[in-house]
């Protein structure tokens, strides 16, 4: 009997027919024991919440911005991008909820791909809008200008490439740079990514944060210095010359705390794509992916806290929508209590009619 050799070409047979449980299995990932019973509970109900206020902050954000005539400036219109990029993370994180735990194993690759890249896809949106922000704030700030002069269709380009680089950024594995067809070279935290495309996709994030921080920083300084220096020879009022301060925090708390929020995960990301197989990443992957939930949950809080007439928009948003629903339910009450009172008034008036009637008569007969 001829012993079982196979040809070198089966080394590099593709997967493409394979569930998720051959991949996680040939990755020694075990999402089946680390994501059940009573934590995947308490992950899921935590999300959960997460995900509706990001839906409802956000939303405020964006009606805030098309709503206020005093928020149409291409600061605000990247801002809302941004809320929108937040909005988008809350539907890959539903979609990613209810495609966890026991059931990773049951899905398709192609449910894979989309579950991860819906994820990967919200958070280059977060990133290129923050990248945007920076190009239009400089333009601002070399001009010594509260906002840019950017035109509405230059403003419409940005971000138009802002979710052109979004959606490409999260299809690349998709297109080709996965492991389908070389096992071997699968990472752990995500089986089907080719650990060269973990480490290259984490690098340059983790570069871009360096980037933007730095770039950011210098941009701050600048605008300190120059108001310091402008309010000392000119007479405009204190709240216009400090404006453009303000606007920087905000952008710098959005900066600080989507770097805070998402570098711990990059840097798990960069572990396991350099095949760390003593770092333990599986054991802190969940905490990570929720702290990275938590920036989206963040930035409208920061929105309404550092920018008055941001919170006071979205507060008078919220009071008419609670003054149209008590209107709604005091125009359901009973027809009832319209025809008494009707039939009440009525009766008044035919009583007050016969007092007067009798009255006249009275003084007819004396």
């Amino acid at each position: 009997m001829w012993p079982d050799v196979r040809p070198s070409s089966m080394m590099n047979e593709c997967h493409y027919d394979k569930r998720m449980d051959f991949f996680y299995n040939q990755s020694r990932s075990q999402t089946e024991e680390d994501w059940s019973g009573a934590k995947l509970v308490i992950v899921l109900c935590f999300g959960a919440f997460f995900c509706l206020f990001i839906f409802i902050s956000n939303a405020l954000v964006i009606a805030a911005v098309v709503t206020n005539k005093r928020f149409h400036f291409p600061f605000y219109y990247l801002l809302a991008n941004l809320a929108a990029a937040d909005f988008f993370a809350g539907i890959a994180y539903v979609f990613l909820m209810f495609h966890t735990g026991p059931v990773s194993k049951t899905l398709t690759v192609h449910r894979w791909f989309l579950r991860q890249g819906l994820v990967d896809t919200s958070m280059s949106a977060s990133l290129a809008s923050l990248l945007a922000i920076a190009v239009e704030r400089h333009m601002s700030v070399v001009r010594m200008r509260v906002h840019s002069n950017l035109t509405k269709k230059r403003v419409t380009f940005l971000i138009f490439s802002v979710w052109a680089i979004a959606i490409f950024m999260g299809t690349v594995p998709t297109l080709g740079w996965n492991c389908l067809c070389n096992i071997t070279s699968c990472s752990s935290l995500a089986p089907i990514y080719s650990r060269s495309y973990l480490t290259f996709w984490t690098v340059s994030n983790l570069v871009v944060f360096f980037i933007m921080v730095v770039v950011y920083l210098r941009i701050y300084i600048y605008v300190r210095r120059k108001t310091t220096v402008l309010s000392q020879h000119t007479s405009g009022s204190i709240s216009r010359r400090r404006t453009p301060i303000k606007l920087m925090k905000t952008v710098m708390a959005v900066l600080g705390a989507f770097v805070v929020c998402w570098t711990p995960g990059m840097v798990v990301l960069l572990l396991d794509g350099l095949n760390c197989t003593q770092c333990g990443v599986q054991q802190v992957k969940r905490w990570f992916l929720l702290l990275a939930l938590m920036n989206s949950v963040m930035n409208p809080i920061i929105y309404s806290y550092r920018d008055e007439e941001m919170w006071r928009t979205m507060k008078r948003m919220i009071c008419c929508r609670f003054y149209e629903v008590l209107e709604r339910r005091s125009s359901r009450l009973p027809s009832a209590m319209t025809s008494t009172r009707s039939n009440a008034s009525t009766n008044s008036h035919y009583f007050e009619d016969n007092t007067t009637q009798g009255m006249v008569n009275e003084k007819v007969h004396i």
